[in-house]
């Protein structure tokens, strides 16, 4: 498995953007699908973001698209949430998640989906 650790979380305004890092441990990471998923008080988490080990086809929740990008540079064994234009709804826990396979799958939004998960990172958007 991979070893997962986000950063990047805080406190911004509405309108605002904040990028989150997910760094990953182990030879496997640039093998890896990966994946953001998000959690809000009293809610399910809930998936936002997912890539191929390139980085190509983002798939991207209905709610955060066309805000959200998400990328990687394997290089650096770095999974990225880059968020703008953020609302109030966007206030969650952020985890990223490492696939268990190089491609995503059609059912690339469901936690099953994925085998290793960081410990999160707290995102709060006021308004």
């Amino acid at each position: 498995q991979v070893q997962l650790v986000e950063s990047g979380g805080g406190l911004v305004q509405a309108g605002g953007s904040l990028r989150l890092s997910c760094a990953g441990s182990g030879r496997t990471f640039s093998s890896k699908a990966m994946g953001w998923f998000r959690q809000a008080p009293g809610k399910e988490r809930e998936f936002v973001a997912a890539c191929h080990w390139s980085g190509g086809s983002g798939k991207y929740a209905d709610s955060v698209k066309g805000r959200f990008t998400i990328s990687r540079d394997n290089a650096k064994n770095t999974l990225y949430l880059q968020m703008n234009t953020l609302k109030p709804e966007d206030t969650a826990v952020y985890y990223c998640a490492a696939g268990r396979n190089s491609f995503i799958s059609t059912t690339y939004y469901r936690e099953s989906d994925y085998d290793s998960w960081g410990q999160g990172t707290q995102v709060t958007v006021s308004s």
